[in-house]
């Protein structure tokens, strides 16, 4: 029988075993370890949302002097692959979390500094080149870069929503009639009231036909 590859980690509790081939760390594993409540993993657009933070994070440290180049250049460029949607296998904390977002912000850093040190040609783990506290993290704290890629992910998925809406509108119109008047509000075409007939309302829905 074969034996999964792993590495150890040590945090100020301890030590853990990691897998070898996982770019999430200790804290990442403790956070799934102590809040295992819903199994709903963080939605996609949030993750994304949060790595663009962690770039510009990293792009600002190194701008101000404070982030060696060569270490904030591969953390800009593992957020740019997160960016995209890649890693996302390896972001495992549960949606719903204690301590304000701590746990999706580390499991974040982990993943960010672990394919950094592949960048640069080291070890997961070896956390003396890039770090995900002193480096990821640098000048930041979980209640800035939560809130602030929930606000990101919200005006992003906003787009999807009114695309969403107008299809709903225009549905609407199309089933009960409703014409265009004036700046685009719409009414009945049996008379100007600003409200869909509810039988034609109801009309759209194909679970209850007879009533309620």
């Amino acid at each position: 029988m074969s034996t999964m590859s792993t590495r150890t980690e040590k945090d100020f509790i301890g030590e853990k075993e990691i897998p070898a081939y996982a770019y999430y760390g200790i804290q990442t594993v403790r956070a799934v370890e102590n809040f295992p409540i819903t199994g709903v993993p963080v939605h996609r657009e949030l993750i994304t949302a949060l790595a663009a933070v962690k770039k510009a994070a990293a792009i600002t440290n190194m701008e101000l002097k404070m982030l060696p180049s060569k270490i904030g250049d591969v953390i800009v460029m593992a957020a740019e692959e997160m960016m995209k949607g890649h890693h996302l296998d390896h972001f495992i904390v549960d949606s719903i979390q204690g301590g304000a977002g701590t746990s999706m912000n580390m499991n974040m850093n982990e993943i960010l500094a672990n394919r950094g040190l592949e960048l640069l040609t080291k070890s997961k783990g070896d956390y003396f080149h890039c770090n995900p506290n002193n480096h990821v993290n640098m000048s930041q704290s979980t209640n800035d870069v939560v809130p602030t890629a929930l606000r990101i992910a919200a005006y992003q998925l906003s787009e999807t929503l009114l695309a969403t809406m107008r299809r709903l509108q225009d549905a609407f119109r199309k089933r009960s009639g409703i014409q265009r008047c004036g700046q685009g509000w719409p009414y009945p075409s049996s008379g100007c009231r600003t409200y869909s007939p509810w039988t034609r309302i109801r009309s759209l829905c194909p679970c209850n036909r007879t009533g309620y």
